[in-house]
């Protein structure tokens, strides 16, 4: 196997947690595999980008274990809130921890899978995922990480030969199984499990895992405490980062969250076309629970659901006072999500706030494209042609810096990721298997990336 020495770093740290953790299982035996996309970029991080395809295949579409790592799939097992409702029979159903390498930040990542097989928690489901599945997840994942939020990458895709029937989509549909590279997939829902079983010695073991392998922490006095205050920081980052990218996630479970504040796990997302707050993305979301403007809210419930769990081994006084903290954090972090996407250098305080709520009551009341909108104000370029409406923004955003000079690239047009746009990808690819729209796209959304860095 041609992997680089100086940057292929093994890891096995889940096997540390115990069984009481997880299910050893196996990947399905596809009909075929035939390579759609490999993240070579991301891939390079950990070094794995000089295999060659016939490896990559044996590796993420049959599962041959990397050396040094995993000797086997892990299937984890949590609990979870869904919709609000509390279901202690979910876990990994359709996916699992194939391996775990550090990459050149020294972090621990995870590779897991999507759509790789039955597990004991698939329940009814079979375990697949349909490659339109898998593309969207491609799409998601490369906008979001261009946009500055935390989360997952879409490594590889690669199509099965398998004929799926979905009832949201035209079937029987091709299948595909996808691999992701993400910091973490222990969940909230992970702590809820124990808390459920009233497993006090597996909650401290867990803990600890958190603390030092995801956080380089070493456990102190109050390691439960400190635990929830590393998640709170970065769960409010995660939230202000949807709303500065205008982004859905659709089904903001407490299953879905993850300790490390990552978002992960695409299914029914969106981008809002405008300043929406009602906006959703989730076509079986009739109460509009993880609308657009409802994502703090939904996942400042979940953080809570993870002190609830904690007080298995933890006081509840001082869990609830730092839960009270959630939104001055959430505030300090749109404020600086918003100001990276308009170019601007943050002055801090009620200056930025001033500017934070002027720009969200002008989206509001313009309903001016987001993606459109964002790419003309970048530096504070903002065109006369959006006229008085604006007058109130543009004389506060006048006194920022521009933390990144306005390029050539801001002449050209904006780059979004609307619904429609990511159905005419597809089809091109489900007509006639030509994925060429797929790739320019990528190509745009990482120039997108590299102007906003």
């Amino acid at each position: 196997m041609p992997i680089r020495p100086q940057a292929y770093r093994p890891a096995a740290a889940l096997q540390r947690l115990g069984s009481d953790f997880w299910d050893p299982v196996a990947a399905a035996d596809f009909p075929e595999t035939r390579l759609r996309y490999r993240n070579d970029r991301a891939a390079a991080q950990v070094g794995l980008d000089a295999l060659t395809d016939d490896e990559w295949l044996r590796h993420f579409g049959r599962f041959d274990p990397l050396p040094g790592t995993l000797p086997g799939p892990l299937a984890l097992r949590y609990h979870g809130h869904q919709f609000r409702s509390y279901n202690p029979e979910i876990g990994d159903g359709r996916g699992f921890t194939f391996a775990q390498l550090r990459d050149d930040r020294d972090r621990l990542l995870d590779l897991g899978t999507k759509g790789s097989g039955r597990t004991p928690w698939s329940r009814s489901g079979d375990g697949r995922l349909t490659l339109k599945g898998g593309m969207r997840e491609i799409l998601a994942t490369e906008m979001l990480e261009a946009l500055g939020v935390p989360t997952s990458r879409t490594l590889s895709l690669i199509e099965t030969g398998e004929a799926l029937e979905r009832g949201d989509e035209p079937s029987p549909t091709r299948g595909a199984v996808m691999v992701r590279l993400s910091h973490s997939h222990i969940r909230i829902g992970s702590f809820q499990r124990l808390a459920y079983l009233r497993d006090e010695a597996n909650m401290r073991r867990l803990v600890d895992y958190v603390l030092h392998e995801l956080y380089s922490e070493e456990p102190g006095q109050e390691p439960a405490l400190r635990l929830f205050d590393l998640v709170l920081e970065r769960a409010a980052r995660l939230a202000a980062s949807y709303m500065a990218a205008g982004f859905v996630h659709g089904v903001l479970n407490s299953d879905n969250i993850n300790v490390t504040g990552e978002s992960f796990d695409y299914g029914p997302w969106r981008f809002a076309p405008t300043w929406d707050a009602g906006f959703t993305a989730a076509y079986f979301d009739h109460a509009g629970l993880y609308a657009f403007g409802r994502q703090p809210e939904a996942i400042h419930w979940d953080v809570m659901q993870l002190a609830g769990s904690l007080r298995l081994i933890a006081e509840s006084e001082p869990l609830v006072a730092l839960l009270d903290t959630f939104g001055p954090r959430l505030q300090h972090y749109i404020a600086a999500a918003m100001l990276w996407r308009l170019g601007l250098t943050p002055q801090g305080g009620d200056t930025d706030r001033a500017l934070i709520q002027s720009l969200e009551r002008t989206l509001r009341a313009t309903g001016v494209e987001l993606h459109r909108f964002f790419h003309d104000a970048f530096a504070r370029a903002l065109p006369k042609s959006y006229g008085e409406d604006w007058s109130d923004f543009r004389t506060l955003a006048a006194s920022y810096a521009p933390r990144k000079e306005r390029g050539r690239y801001w002449d050209d047009k904006p780059c979004g990721m609307l619904i429609d746009e990511v159905e005419a990808i597809w089809s091109p690819i489900a007509e006639s298997d030509d994925w060429s729209r797929l790739h320019a796209k990528i190509a745009e959304v990482r120039r997108l990336g590299d102007a906003l860095a």
